[in-house]
């Protein structure tokens, strides 16, 4: 019997906006590894770093954003990568960036949008990405979110930096 290994290494967060009444979904466009196509901010775990400080640094870094609010999104991205025969886990989380706040791109990233709900559906090229987004919707936008899930630290690291 052979195990294929779980791997946790990255983390993935949804950034979201306020749009009227409803709430937009930001997406980039990669240049690297599966360039072309769109996705949420996604990143490695550095050493000494928790998943949501890793959440907050990629989103910095790929965005220029500093999310005014940050939670847990209770859900883990999961996919299979063949050429590492390996389960990749990422935890989610969910930033909400200010309205008006401009983007600014990493070499990463070669472009952005900010799109609606079913515009990120049709967008995203994986069902584990569809899946995290209907997930989103229903319990960030469709419902309040639930305050355990807010890290707190997240608000003081963001107004530190």
């Amino acid at each position: 019997m052979h195990e294929i290994p779980i791997r946790c290494f990255a983390v993935s967060v949804v950034i979201l906006r306020p749009a009227g009444s409803a709430f937009e979904f930001l997406l980039l466009r990669r240049t690297g590894t599966l360039a072309g196509t769109w996705c949420q901010v996604a990143g490695a775990i550095e050493a000494g770093e928790t998943a949501w400080q890793a959440g907050l640094r990629e989103v910095e870094e790929e965005t220029g954003l500093h999310p005014d609010r940050f939670y847990s999104a209770d859900i883990c991205e999961q996919f299979y990568e063949a050429d590492r025969n390996a389960i990749s886990l990422l935890p989610v989380f969910v930033g909400y960036a200010p309205q008006e706040a401009p983007v600014r791109l990493n070499a990463e990233h070669s472009e952005f949008r900010w799109v609606s709900f079913a515009e990120a559906l049709r967008m995203v090229p994986f069902a584990g990405q569809r899946k995290v987004l209907r997930h989103i919707q229903d319990e960030f936008i469709d419902n309040t979110p639930n305050p355990w899930l807010l890290i707190q630290e997240a608000a003081s690291a963001g107004a530190a930096g």
